[in-house]
């Protein structure tokens, strides 16, 4: 029979085992291994029942069981000793308080999803994991953040297959009661809400639940509340999940509902206000019209406020494609707002046009949520060096005149939390080398360049480290491929084979991602034949170990898993390559481990950065990759392997997987087989032990979330406090007066001579040249633009690259017609074709970067003729 009601009956814990509860509470114990250790001595059965999820175990731990522990004095010196070293933890100075820049009081970091533990699935793939591992990393460093996301009743689907290999999904119904969140409540007890307006005189009403990460604290929305008819309720059923406007309204909500959620916080807990709001891809973007009309509300117009708003965020883009971001039509987007519905006070075309493609080749009538993003943050980044220079190129629209290396869009690249993803095996042996304390500050603080402690670890230790977590690996396949099949309809007398699944003395590789078209799961079955020939090799046999969910509705991402599960159903193949659904945090802390190489061959450069490969590095796993994302930045042949790549613009896309799946082919039958299994003097494999000791001595450190929040923090969060506190009201309305009256007098700014102290077209290195530079500026005056010279190598073509900026200085007073003489010298400091130009570009010390109104002037043609402007 099923019940009409549901409850959740939380248990009365013996007064000594009171700490037992605030413990479960506050999520740092799904990457402290001492809490969870603490955890697992209650009831280790239950434990792995329960998915070890510390509340759901102390919701079935039997009462005789808890009454024993809270007489067990060893048992209670441990509790006081975790939870003493929470309390210090949560309390203590760490990295932020050590700095001595003024840094911001508190970060607002805003993200659709989160992925910290697999007991809380409110995530998909990467984004949210970046999300996760980002707050724990703040949460090790000190640092002062607030994260905001949505609270999903379904979370995102679990993945099983049918019997013919056709991905299925489940929604489980998630209760909040049973998750380690608490409700936020008001001083009278009663549940915190915030509520948005929508067309009709309708509300969407939400509450607020907090989980506690660390020291930080997670704001997550709930539209489930009795308050809201259905079609509210079901606001946050789903990640990514409904059409338009159901997508149109969670953001809303995620944005608008966010901030309003931040300061409630803040209010009722004396919290610090942010000074800062990271929007973490463009689903958060409308977080920045609530806060624009909290400062309208306090006499601001709309354009000082947007000064304001734009001066304190930070906007990170994550997609390499414009078809990854979020476009809504913008009847839709106007429906939405104004008089009878959201921020009815501000213009709803001064908000259409934040996030209009006003720019060549955008759509006119679509609203972009990435470009209103850019549009309302002063800074901006993307996710590896590769990435941002992707991005630079495919939003220089928004900056048209400049080169897209101008466009001001920077990079830090991605990082994992090295406590979350490194198996405790790895870190009990790194802390066997410099002591506990120093391995646990070392992955999580990550200041330093190299770990030159791993080169005193024996060969033998890392072998033997490598082989167990193979094996650990194999039994963990094996159980879970077991449990596969029984959903697919297989019977007990089928499953005999399944105990001769993998060895633990066979090369492993992982593949394990989100499976869109461009990451190419199947790229491994491009010639079967070939791969059954590796699979099967008699002296140096692999095993493939590969997992991901394609979304729901993707039909072809869906067939290319289907495609890979019959090959590996195949009898002849099935012990040496298994697909295994449902891939989330609780697989992948056992997958990356025990994998020896981890195969990343995505279409360059459509992978942002692919933090899968770094996880697997922090274990001694090898990376065979694409030269994309982050190993595009740092990969060295000490520590790996690159697959080409076949992206000239004449190669049709079935030509290009044809040459790169046989250059993989070719890099494991020729190297990376063979570096595994040939044995040296010793009789271990010295060359592949060697690369595993560089992976974790010089990858290790770079690729830790603690780098990546510590260039957060110095790059992007401090110049946005000291450009936050700068723009005090009048500051905003004097720079927005200014923008305007720039804008409207650029027409009248010209380059009108350009002459040089040298006339050959060729000079020695070294020398100076002296340039003269006459310009109209119109209604403006010098101190509203900087006058620049540019120079540096010129292509074929003769554009300038590697450029460098030299400010001209104005010598004396305008002339008659108003033209003013700019002077400055010029270094020739390199050889070979050599070129400059000059330009004109606004000038404000309020500005983050001289391209940020997207307005430059540049010479005419006819003045670059008269100038002679290259040297050979």
């Amino acid at each position: 029979m099923k019940a009409i009601r549901r409850f959740t009956v939380r248990p009365v814990l013996p007064e000594p085992l009171r700490p037992l509860s605030d413990l479960a509470r506050n999520l740092r114990w799904s990457w402290h291994t001492g809490t969870r250790d603490l955890f697992r001595s209650v009831d280790p059965e239950r434990w792995a029942a329960a998915g070890r999820d510390p509340v759901r175990l102390l919701g079935s731990v039997a009462t005789e069981r808890l009454t024993e522990l809270a007489g067990d004095r060893d048992f209670l010196n441990r509790l006081d000793a975790v939870t003493a070293d929470l309390h210090t933890y949560m309390t203590g100075d760490r990295w932020y308080q050590a700095q001595t820049d003024r840094l911001p009081a508190a970060i607002a970091y805003f993200s659709p999803e989160f992925g910290i533990t697999a007991a809380l699935p409110q995530y998909s793939g990467g984004l949210g994991i970046l999300a996760g591992d980002h707050l724990k990393a703040a949460s090790d460093l000190g640092v002062p953040l607030v994260g905001v996301g949505l609270l999903y009743r379904h979370g995102y689907f679990h993945q099983s297959l049918s019997r013919d290999g056709w991905q299925q999904e489940h929604y489980p119904v998630l209760d909040p009661n049973e998750l380690p969140l608490e409700q936020l409540k008001e001083a009278d007890g009663t549940p915190a809400q915030i509520t948005l307006a929508l067309p009709g005189d309708r509300s969407l009403r939400a509450r607020i639940w907090v989980a506690q990460v660390g020291r930080i604290p997670l704001l997550l929305l709930d539209s489930d509340v009795e308050e809201n008819d259905l079609g509210e309720r079901g606001v946050t059923d789903r990640l990514y999940g409904g059409g338009s406007e159901h997508r149109l309204l969670q953001e809303m909500l995620l944005g608008i509902g966010g901030v309003r959620a931040v300061r409630t916080y803040c209010g009722l807990t004396g919290h610090a206000e942010p000074e800062v709001f990271h929007t973490n891809e463009g689903h958060a973007g409308f977080l920045g019209l609530e806060r624009i009309a909290e400062l309208r509300a306090h006499g601001l117009d709309f354009d000082a406020a947007l000064e304001a708003v734009r001066a304190g965020t930070v906007f990170t883009t994550h997609t390499p494609v414009p078809a990854g971001i979020d476009r809504f039509d913008r009847e839709l987007v106007a429906r939405h707002f104004g008089p009878h519905a959201e921020l009815p006070n501000m213009e709803v075309d001064r908000i259409l046009r934040l996030g209009m493609e006003t720019y060549p080749g955008g759509e006119p009538n679509l609203f972009n949520m990435a470009v209103m993003g850019l549009r309302l943050a002063q800074r901006a980044n993307g996710v590896s060096l590769l990435h941002g220079h992707v991005s630079r190129e495919m939003f220089s629209g928004l900056w048209p005149g400049f080169d897209p290396d101008e466009v001001p869009i920077t990079s830090v690249t991605n990082g994992v939390h090295a406590p979350t993803w490194v198996a405790p095996e790895v870190f009990r042996l790194g802390a066997r080398q410099i002591g506990a304390q120093r391995a646990e500050e070392a992955l999580s603080v990550g200041d330093s360049d190299r770990w030159d402690s791993v080169a005193d670890i024996a060969d033998q230790d890392i072998w033997d480290l490598r082989r167990s977590l193979r094996e650990l690996l194999v039994l963990e396949v094996r159980e879970r491929l077991r449990a596969s099949w029984r959903q697919r309809g297989a019977g007990t007398a089928e499953l005999g084979w399944i105990d001769g699944v993998l060895d633990p003395d066979v090369l492993t590789i992982g593949f394990a991602r989100r499976v869109p078209s461009y990451k190419r799961l199947t790229l491994m079955l491009r010639d079967r034949d070939r791969l059954m020939e590796l699979l099967l090799h008699p002296e140096r046999p692999v095993q493939i170990v590969i997992a991901g969910k394609a979304h729901p509705a993707d039909d072809g991402g869906k067939r290319l898993i289907q495609e890979l599960v019959r090959f590996a159903d195949d009898p002849r193949v099935r012990h040496r390559i298994v697909f295994l659904p449902d891939y989330g945090m609780a697989m992948a802390q056992k997958l990356y481990p025990g994998c020896d190489i981890w195969l990343n061959n995505p279409l360059r450069p459509l992978e942002a950065c692919g933090t899968s490969g770094m996880k697997a590095a922090l274990n001694g796993c090898l990376n065979l990759s694409v030269l994309d994302g982050w190993w595009d930045e740092w990969f060295q042949p000490d520590f790996g392997w690159a697959i080409p790549t076949a992206d000239g613009a004449g190669t049709d896309p079935d030509r290009r997987d044809d040459i790169e799946a046989a250059a993989l082919y070719d890099l494991l039958e020729e190297r990376v087989t063979r570096a595994f299994y040939e044995r040296g003097r010793s009789g271990l494999p010295d060359r592949w032990i060697e690369m595993v000791r560089r992976t974790l001595s010089l990858l290790g450190p770079k690729v830790l979330a603690g780098r990546m929040v510590r260039e957060y923090v110095e790059r992007l969060y401090a110049p946005a406090a000291h450009a936050h506190r700068a723009m005090d009201p009048d500051s905003a309305r004097a720079l927005a007066a200014w923008k305007a009256r720039v804008r409207g007098a650029w027409h009248g700014v010209t380059v009108d001579h350009v002459e040089t102290s040298v006339t050959a077209a060729t000079a020695e290195l070294g020398t100076t040249l002296g340039l003269r530079v006459r310009v109209g500026l119109g209604d403006l005056k010098p101190e509203d633009v900087e006058v620049q010279a540019v120079s540096g190598r010129v292509d074929e073509e003769d554009r300038i690259t590697d450029a460098a900026a030299v400010p001209l200085k104005p010598a004396g007073t305008p002339d008659q017609e108003g033209r003013w003489v700019y002077e400055g010298p010029l270094s020739l400091d390199r050889t070979g074709p050599f070129g400059y130009t000059v330009r004109i570009l606004p000038s404000h010390r309020l500005l983050a970067s001289g391209a940020e109104l997207g307005l430059l002037a540049v010479p005419s043609e006819d003045v670059v003729e008269a100038a002679g402007l290259l040297m050979r």
